[in-house]
């Protein structure tokens, strides 16, 4: 699945994925009691208390209330749904094949905002049998009871049910758009991960409890119906269409998925044996040639490198206009938020065409690691994020390489440093109970942390055996499901190394090593300890095995070394002559560089143009965190940005950007100007050497970094000469497209919004109304966040919870304006109004994600505020992440409470040099 944007020490996008799914059923005379339910007068269910036990003794596995018992278990479900689009409401009946281990009376199972009307069970030669209902809202579960025992053997479970198309953008729920005639149309789709198919049907929502899923949906005939597999029948009932699709693969609950609605699809290519379309409502077809190419490509690379064919029938990529994530794996039926699939070739810019791809081949990534094989709990999710987003990676490079997908990857691992470098991180494999603390999990340490060591753990066996042991892992667990330790089992009998004893350090404890290297005569010392933004005694112990590789360089000679660091120190001999010394060459390891003193000056005399740009970027970055974190003094690192005007790399330039903004952040409005100046004298020469127009032949990451740049000086910097040619060579842009190209037109906007006035905002926000690609309407969506007015501020705040703006997008706009140093204040006051409006309103997820904007509000008296109104509500967003946000925003204070009487000197002093 695919993530939305969070926050930390600076901006990154990431997206994200989720669970499985199974169901239960049994026989038996029971008595049939009659008890409506708050929801349905004509439900036998009667709902319990909060936290009341509801399950018996004799139940085995019932004493933890988040996970179902093994005693019944899921093979088979035989779904059938009729979906009433313009009510919000479905209906929906479960059979489910179940085999009983064990005798029992009791059969517990997921359910929630379902009305569970009837339970029945039956067994060949034994009659039909009712259940009387129980639901637990709080542990999501229903209890169905019989009055006799159920014997062990194969059962049916026969369920009847119905329920509301939410509004949460989770389980089955409606999302609305207007059609090419300006119409507003309804369909219905499906998100089901992590916990949320028992939201659409009662079943055994576990990700280990797989089974074979039979699906029929039955709509109105002018509608269409797409589900995981390819339709087997349709006919006509009762003015209906029922639409029948084939038998899954034996998989998890989380991976059902069905869309109804009006919808248009591309022609198939075939795969080997798999026709692959892209679905759109209508009109929207013209926007689907390159996700359809990247598909396409990423499919046939993972055929070739998994050594396995694609598992499903068909494959469907399907743009729904309100998703609360980047897109969902569902196996034979990927979903995805039209951001993520569709764009203009012609007027996308290069950031939002590699996001398409990256999110496209993640997602076709997931047909094998997820789908194929699935993690056996909640914890190891990591499994299937982590190497979705190694695996989508490796598939883009491979189809564009000249986007160096590898390199611009290490600004995701940077952004995985920034919450990993905290003291309450979690290990990439964490517990997990309940169902919030598996919603918490899809965050940047599984994907971008997970994806990293992975990367790095690839490097040092080699790519071809590291491939070799991911085949043998898939092989060994089709269908079925494993855990860490199996693919470690997996890579290790390939590699014939111990890869568990090299991994479990990685994987199982928080954090990562900060590696100082000093040099001593003929020696280099390197010690290891854990790096933290705030001082932490506790963490001073842990130890990593580190796959090391320097680069020496003697005269006009290069020399490499590889060493695996697994004690706190070591020391190594170095030629005599050595000139300089890179740690970590390649930029692939998971750890942070502190290079002496004189290594440092080493480097900096032979010229930074001698590293690879990965390797730039790792230096200014570790530099930057060790800033942070008071290791390194300020005017250190501000001395070192003046070695990369010549820089022309865009993603060491997102490290300085990235830096700025932080800076901005923290510093006094007194200071700012001060600041400006230094992102002027530093970005400016960049800029004059580069200029407004590309040149040709120019590579599509040098276009991005002008247009990156070239927002940077006019927004940061607050360049008036750049201001003043932004606004003309918009109003240009606005009378012919072809004037400007598509990489400067997002710092155009950016530039415009930052210096707007009234005229302006009203402008944007038209153009948002009126965009015809989901790229332009989500650039004009987003400016609204960057006007400096307060008036502005209330007007785009109001619109958040007043349905103009998605919900998909509204917590994300929140989110923006919290870091925006103009707006922080009136959101934060907003945020604190509204709250249990935007509890009820905003997806979880979406949700969760606003509350990382809380680190931009870095004053004393904003930090007490924020810990004091999240403490006094009792908020919890799962997992660590509500504790992980408050120690960023302590990060960002503590910054500024050490720096803040010394930045105006430190930055002025800097320019003058």
């Amino acid at each position: 699945m695919c993530r939305g944007n969070e926050y930390s020490f600076g901006r990154r996008e990431i997206l994200s994925k989720f669970v499985r799914r199974a169901c239960f059923l049994l026989s038996g005379p029971i008595a049939y009691t009659l008890i409506p339910s708050s929801e349905s007068a004509d439900a036998a269910t009667t709902t319990r208390p909060q936290g009341e036990d509801m399950s018996p003794d004799h139940v085995p596995g019932s004493h933890d209330p988040y996970r179902l018992p093994r005693h019944v278990i899921p093979t088979r479900y035989d779904l059938r749904f009729e979906p009433d689009l313009a009510a919000a409401t479905f209906t929906g009946q479960a059979t489910i094949t179940i085999t009983v281990k064990q005798i029992t009376q009791t059969i517990l199972l997921n359910a929630v905002d379902l009305v569970l009307q009837s339970a029945v069970t039956e067994h060949e030669n034994r009659r039909q049998v009712e259940a009387r209902i129980e639901l637990d809202e709080k542990s999501q579960r229903a209890a169905l009871s019989f009055q006799e025992a159920i014997p062990p053997g194969e059962w049916r479970l026969h369920l009847s049910f119905h329920g509301q198309l939410n509004d949460q953008l989770r389980g089955f729920y409606r999302s609305t758009y207007k059609d090419p005639s300006g119409a507003l149309q309804t369909l219905a789709a499906t998100q089901f991960e992590a916990t949320d198919a028992r939201r659409a049907f009662p079943c055994w929502d576990e990700p280990d409890f797989k089974a074979v899923f039979v699906t029929t949906l039955v709509i109105d005939p002018d509608l269409t119906a797409i589900s995981n597999t390819l339709v087997t029948s349709e006919s006509i009932e009762h003015n209906k269409k029922l639409v029948r699709f084939a038998d899954t693969i034996r998989m998890s609950t989380y991976l059902v998925a069905f869309v109804v609605g009006r919808m248009e699809a591309t022609k198939p290519v075939w795969v080997g044996k798999t026709p692959l379309r892209l679905w759109t409502v209508p009109g929207k077809q013209p926007l689907t040639p390159f996700g359809h190419e990247i598909a396409v490509a990423s499919l046939k690379f993972f055929e070739d490198y998994y050594g396995i064919p694609y598992p499903g029938d068909k494959l469907d990529l399907v743009a729904i206009p309100d998703f609360a994530s980047g897109a969902m794996e569902n196996l034979g039926a990927i979903t995805f938020r039209e951001t993520a699939l569709l764009v203009d070739q012609q007027t996308g810019a290069h950031a939002e065409l590699e996001r398409v791809a990256d999110v496209v081949a993640h997602e076709n990534a997931h047909m094998w690691f997820g789908d194929l094989v699935t993690m056996s709990w909640w914890n190891g999710l990591w499994l299937n994020e982590a190497f979705a987003t190694f695996m989508e990676m490796l598939a883009v490079d491979a189809w564009k390489p000249e986007w160096k997908r590898w390199e611009s990857f290490s600004v995701a691992r940077a952004a995985a440093f920034s919450v990993d470098g905290l003291v309450s991180t979690r290990p990439i494999e964490y517990p997990v109970h309940a169902p919030k603390d598996a919603d918490a999990m899809f965050d940047i340490l599984t994907y971008e942390k997970g994806a990293s060591v992975l990367r790095m753990l690839e490097q040092y066996i080699g790519p071809t055996i590291f491939r070799e042991g991911v085949r043998q892992y898939l092989r060994s667990h089709a269908y079925d499901n494993a855990d860490t330790n199996d693919l470690w089992m997996a890579l290790g009998t390939v590699a014939n190394q111990p890869v568990p004893e090299l991994m479990n350090g990685w994987i199982f404890q928080p954090g990562f090593p900060l590696v100082t290297a000093e040099e001593h005569g003929n020696e280099l010392r390197l010690s290891q300890r854990r790096f933290t933004y705030l001082e932490q005694e506790s963490v001073s112990e842990q130890l990593w095995q580190i796959p090391v590789q320097l680069r020496l360089m003697v005269g006009d000679r290069t020399e490499h070394r590889r060493l695996l660091l697994t004690e706190r120190e070591t020391t190594i001999g170095i030629p005599a002559g050595v000139t300089s010394v890179f740690v970590n060459e390649g930029g692939h390891g998971f750890y942070r560089v502190r290079h002496g003193a004189p290594l440092l000056d080493q480097l900096l005399d032979q010229g930074l143009d001698r590293l690879a740009a990965i390797e730039r970027f790792a230096l200014i970055s570790d530099t930057w965190a060790t800033t942070v974190a008071g290791l390194t003094a300020l005017p250190e690192y501000l001395r070192l940005t003046a070695h990369f005007k010549s820089e022309r790399d865009k993603n060491v330039w997102a490290v300085l950007l990235d830096s700025f903004a932080f800076l901005n952040r923290v510093i006094s409005s007194a200071d700012r100007p001060t600041l400006e100046a230094f992102v002027c004298d530093l970005v400016r020469p960049a800029v004059k050497d580069l200029g407004w127009d590309p040149l040709p032949g120019e590579s599509d990451l040098l276009r991005q970094l002008r247009g990156d740049l070239l927002g940077a000086l006019g927004k940061l910097g607050s360049d008036p000469a750049t201001q003043h040619q932004a606004t003309e060579r918009y109003q240009a842009y606005r009378k012919d497209p072809a004037t400007a190209d598509t990489n400067v037109v997002p710092a155009l906007v950016t530039i415009l919004a930052h210096t707007g006035d009234e005229a302006r905002y009203e402008e944007f926000l038209e153009l948002y109304r009126t965009a015809s690609t989901p790229q332009e309407e989500r650039r004009y969506l987003f400016s609204l966040a960057s006007f400096r007015h307060k008036e502005l501020h209330t007007r785009t705040l109001a619109r958040t919870i007043n349905g103009e703006i998605r919900t998909q997008d509204a917590p994300f706009i929140v989110g923006a304006m919290l870091m925006n140093v103009h707006s922080c204040e009136t959101t934060w006051h907003f945020v604190k109004t509204n709250w249990d409006h935007m509890d009820r309103l905003f997806p979880k997820q979406g949700l969760r994600r606003m509350c990382g904007g809380i680190v931009g509000l870095a004053t004393p008296g904003l930090e007490q505020d924020v810990r004091e109104f999240f403490t006094s509500r009792n908020i919890d967003l799962g997992g660590k992440t509500l504790e992980q946000y408050l120690e960023q925003l302590r990060v960002a204070v503590s910054f500024r409470e050490r720096e803040g009487r010394t930045i105006r000197a430190a930055l002025g002093s800097s320019v003058a040099a």
